[in-house]
């Protein structure tokens, strides 16, 4: 998955015709957004079930090998169809035909077919889009701030920023830390220096103590060559350590060593590094709490909580939500390549009534994928994600089928394909949520039990085991 950065202003042109060296990434449509995997300049990328496949779509309609993309260095695209029981389709939108209209779709051969931004691919019933990654600086892609609460928030940042000064920040998943953390880094000393980022929870704590320490040649099975770790790379720079409050004890209790001597040891070796890189660490924990409790170090704690910043939850902070949403509404038009789609009026409506549990970066993925579904030049209540809908009072696609519509007999097949695979990927999504309880996931799901069995069986889905 790749990292993209907000972008507030660019020239029109650069959406309608953009630049052949714009990277590319496949986004993968889900019921709450887009999942982005990135693309390289050249090569091939194996897309399937299986777990060796550069990009994984755990779906049961995609073959373990199901389609390979080769990337020419000119950036031109070409996609195969591996034989798999579901085939691959695609809807081309590039060429002669205009933004926004609808074609039929292509299947794929093993003779390859030529594809390009834009363009949706659908690997057995999981749709994506070719799109283009749009990039900003830190100072360029400025964050919104309008609440009364951010001004504050980000007027303490500015009088830190200058200062090496540890900084702690708090918050729900999803409020937006990193950006934070980013605004800090471009405002300091050290903004021409790396901003090297971390999840800390990501990552099994060999490797994660790998990732940020560095390694010696065998050090362990696979370290085939020496390599730096972030503390090192981050010389000169910020270091931020996201989730820090996953972090097992073992390796609490280096990383305070770290931070108090600004000294690493690379595993494998005996000698120390010296570095001098700013810490900006950020969890969703309570970690003063944590600290009495005896799960986290309370002289971590303290040194990582020089300077304390908690963000409001984006429900607090609801004068942010149009322009946020009209946002991340450009930049999903952007990277789709076509142009800048508007927020109909009913939709914005749904959007301030919705309490955005994930907040910010639920947002962003409910505009991506609008976005991906609009056909026209508007995005309305349809192209929401159910929950946002059903918490506003609107219907959903597990309501009374929607009214009937004049259209071709490929276009209802085409409309009922698209319902479905919606529906399908929001039972897996509200069962993995309630990890395998189908009385949870229905009640999520706004359905009785009996229904949601009978989807499963209808899509041929196992019914999960706790």
């Amino acid at each position: 998955m790749c990292a993209t950065q907000l972008v507030l202003a660019y020239s029109p042109s650069a959406v309608t015709q953009p630049a052949p060296s714009v990277p590319l990434s496949l986004l993968i449509i889900t019921t709450s957004g887009l999942v982005e995997h990135c693309l390289p300049a050249g090569g091939r990328v194996s897309v399937g079930r299986g777990e060796n496949n550069d990009i994984r779509i755990d779906d049961g309609s995609v073959s373990r090998q199901h389609a390979l993309l080769h990337i020419a260095a000119s950036g031109e695209l070409e996609l195969t169809d591996l034989g798999g029981a579901n085939g691959t389709q695609v809807q081309l939108r590039h060429g002669d035909a205009p933004r926004g209209t609808t074609e039929s779709l292509t299947p794929v051969r093993r003779d390859s077919l030529r594809v390009a931004a834009g363009d949706r691919i659908v690997f057995g019933s999981v749709s994506a889009i070719i799109g283009r990654r749009v990039h900003g600086n830190d100072d360029k892609g400025a964050p919104i701030v309008v609440d009364p609460k951010m001004l504050e928030l980000y007027a303490e940042l500015q009088r830190v920023a200058g200062s090496n000064i540890n900084v702690l920040l708090l918050g729900e998943t999803g409020v937006g830390k990193e950006v934070v953390a980013r605004h800090l880094h471009a405002r300091s000393r050290r903004a021409g220096g790396p901003f090297l980022a971390i999840n800390c929870a990501a990552l099994p704590e060999t490797l994660l103590e790998a990732e940020l320490f560095g390694h010696e040649r065998g050090a362990f099975t696979g370290a085939v060559g020496a390599r730096p770790g972030l503390f090192e790379s981050a010389d000169g720079g910020t270091l931020f350590l996201d989730e820090v409050g996953e972090l097992p004890l073992a390796t609490q209790a280096k990383l305070l060593r770290v931070l108090e001597d600004r000294k690493v040891v690379r595993l494998g070796s005996r000698t120390e590094r010296s570095f001098d890189a700013r810490f900006v660490a950020a969890t969703n924990r309570d970690l003063e709490a944590n600290a009495e409790a005896g799960s986290f170090r309370s002289d971590l704690y303290f040194r990582l909580a020089s300077f304390v910043l908690t963000i409001p939850p984006l429900r607090e902070r609801s004068l942010e939500l149009a322009s946020l949403a009209r946002a991340f509404l450009e930049q999903a038009s952007a990277e789709l390549d076509r142009v800048p789609l508007e927020l109909a009026p009913e939709a914005a409506e749904l959007l301030e009534r919705y309490s955005w549990p994930g907040n910010v970066r639920e947002l962003k993925n409910a505009m991506q994928r609008a976005a991906a579904l609009s056909q026209g030049s508007q995005v309305f209540p349809e192209h929401l994600p159910d929950r946002v809908r059903r918490s506003s009072g609107a219907p959903d696609t597990f309501a009374s089928p929607p009214e009937p519509v004049e259209a071709s007999g490929d276009e209802l097949v085409r409309l009922r394909s698209k319902i479905g695979e919606l529906e399908r990927a929001n039972i897996l999504e509200a069962l993995d949520r309630c990890a395998g309880n189908q009385t949870r996931a229905a009640q999520e799901l706004g359905i009785s039990r009996r229904t949601l069995l009978n989807r499963l069986e209808a899509y041929n889905l196992p019914r999960p085991r706790r």
